[in-house]
């Protein structure tokens, strides 16, 4: 079960990426904000499939009615996923935020 430390490992393998506060939890940036603990064991992330991911693992993805306004952003519950998945969906939403281009 991976964990915040997990999140803040593989962030920091990411070019670019920045760690600081938002709403009094750590977070993550590449030019927009990738990650962000929202409580202890649950992380916002960006995704392109947000209504399939919840429809599909609703145990693992969810939102709350503050995201409502944000179609990008899921809730990643980190006890209901493996390291692969949690590297998986934090380079998909790096790659949202606006990872610096190659070249």
């Amino acid at each position: 079960m991976p964990t915040e430390d997990d999140v803040r490992r593989i962030c920091a393998q990411l070019p670019g990426v920045t760690e600081r506060t938002s709403w009094g939890q750590p977070a993550w940036f590449a030019r927009t904000l990738m990650a962000r603990i929202w409580e202890d064991g649950v992380l916002t992330i960006k995704t392109d499939d947000r209504d399939a991911l919840v429809s599909v693992y609703p145990n693992v993805y969810f939102w709350t009615p503050h995201h409502d306004r944000s179609p990008l952003l899921v809730l990643l519950r980190l006890t209901e996923v493996d390291d692969g998945e949690l590297e998986y969906r934090l380079r998909e939403s790096y790659r949202i935020a606006g990872a610096p281009k190659a070249g």
